[in-house]
């Protein structure tokens, strides 16, 4: 009994004389005794990446739309369960290490913090669309800037609705051919004159940018993707899982042949 007295009057002078707690490598209870504020400093965690697949990173920001995030990276995550392709390790980066919330209310823990993080290599750029890409978003130099850097090392950049709009605001779209959300595409012919923007089509893929209209049709821009990386039949497979019935030839898109 009197050491359980003597550990409850010891936690109430902790708890009187801390002011804050973080997590570190000190002697706790000397420290305490001096009556000094422990920092306890716990280690941000990321996914573990597979060496060996694909890494794609999904640009997300407060007013993210749900599906142009969601659709591909459920396309893309569901790789990793077919055996002999190079898969897909999926995750998200913005400018904050602290929660984002998309248009629909959804909150999200961003994988990487794109502005203090050093991040694994990007082979895949995803730029989902979201609620300020058409204004205050391509204000934001920092992110346009991460965008252009990033797209000099990986080996696709795709966009899905209005995610074309950074893409183009980066000046990554100069010499491609590209679409957007189908109401929004006068607007950024405005916005971008010198662009050949197309209509009636759910997506274009012109080198290694893919520009898709969004939407549910998100999902087939990145099928198109695992088509084009690892042929039909896996494709079909990954669509399958999803209850997508999936036929390139039935889906309007243009590829740019180079």
């Amino acid at each position: 009994m009197k050491h359980l007295v003597k550990l409850l009057l010891l936690l109430l002078l902790i708890s009187c004389n801390s002011k804050e707690t973080k997590v570190g490598s000190i002697d706790v209870e000397s420290h305490y005794k001096k009556g000094q504020t422990v920092a306890v400093v716990v280690p941000k965690e990321h996914p573990k990446l597979n060496p060996d697949n694909y890494n794609v990173a999904f640009l997300i920001m407060d007013g993210t739309y749900n599906t142009e995030l969601t659709a591909p990276f459920d396309i893309f995550q569901h790789t990793v369960f077919r055996k002999n392709i190079k898969g897909m390790n999926v995750f998200t980066v913005a400018n904050t290490d602290g929660t984002i919330t998309t248009f629909e209310g959804m909150r999200i823990v961003p994988d990487y913090n794109y502005i203090t993080d050093t991040l694994p290599k990007i082979d895949i750029l995803v730029v989902p669309s979201a609620q300020h890409h058409l204004d205050t978003d391509l204000e934001d130099k920092t992110m346009i800037d991460f965008v252009k850097r990033i797209d000099t090392e990986a080996q696709f950049v795709t966009s899905h609705c209005d995610g074309a709009f950074v893409l183009a605001k980066a000046g990554l779209l100069g010499h491609a051919v590209c679409t957007t959300f189908p109401s929004d595409i006068d607007k950024m012919k405005t916005m971008f004159p010198k662009l050949k923007i197309k209509k009636n089509v759910l997506f274009v893929h012109d080198g290694k940018y893919i520009t898709s209209a969004g939407g549910a049709k998100s999902f087939e821009a990145a099928l198109y993707l695992c088509e084009y990386l690892y042929g039909k039949e896996v494709a079909k497979s990954l669509a399958r899982g999803l209850v997508i019935d999936w036929n390139l030839e039935h889906v309007p898109h243009l590829v740019i042949e180079k």
